[in-house]
């Protein structure tokens, strides 16, 4: 690609915002992206429950907009009582069927069931060994941020081990391509393009 071609591509990477920002372009719009751009992606994010919630809600999205769950995350929230996996991991059918039955979710009965399992398994390891666990696979900082939307890979080696570690352990809807996303909502990578003011 040309020069110019690169600088249209990276131009069409970024969109400024009502504020004056310019922001990777994918927040569009929207107030609830532009939010989460802004103060969450790429943030580094530390603690079992909360990594636990990441990896529910990245199961979640699997096949939808990632918008979809952040406009019905405080559901999740509520429903999940706060996806403190000690709570999650006493579901039993009743509650099942409850989340089935739930409009403001994503009623999908194989992701209910991966989630309680997976909320099991974080039961069985010591406090912060979650964290611990998915934090090993952070790569180094790159060495140059990624200068446009095609220079952000929707899965890398380190993504597929922590996929690969996570299966093997007996966790559900932990595809490498899930992990990569995890791993750049909680900070593990940063991919805010160059010219992003979070950059």
């Amino acid at each position: 690609m040309s020069e110019g071609g690169a600088s249209v591509e990276r131009m069409t990477s970024l969109l400024t915002g009502p504020d004056g920002r310019a922001r990777c372009a994918w927040v569009g719009d929207d107030d609830e992206y532009r939010r989460y751009h802004d103060e969450e992606w790429g943030t580094p994010l530390h603690g079992d429950r909360e990594l636990f919630e990441k990896m529910s809600l990245e199961g979640f999205q699997a096949g939808l907009s990632w918008i979809t769950i952040l406009r019905k995350r405080p559901r999740f929230r509520e429903v999940f009582d706060g996806f403190e996996p000690e709570r999650v991991a006493q579901f039993g059918d009743d509650d099942v069927e409850r989340l089935m039955a739930d409009a403001g979710i994503i009623r999908n009965r194989a992701k209910i069931l991966a989630t309680i399992g997976n909320a099991r398994l974080v039961c069985e390891m010591s406090d912060g060994e979650l964290d611990a666990l998915m934090w090993s696979f952070a790569p180094p900082p790159r060495e140059k941020r990624p200068a446009a939307f095609g220079d952000v890979p929707a899965v890398t080696p380190e993504s597929t081990a922590m996929s690969k570690e996570l299966r093997r352990r007996g966790f559900r809807f932990v595809g490498a391509t899930t992990m990569y996303a995890l791993m750049q909502s909680t900070g593990m990578v940063d991919d805010h393009v160059e010219g992003c003011w979070r950059a």
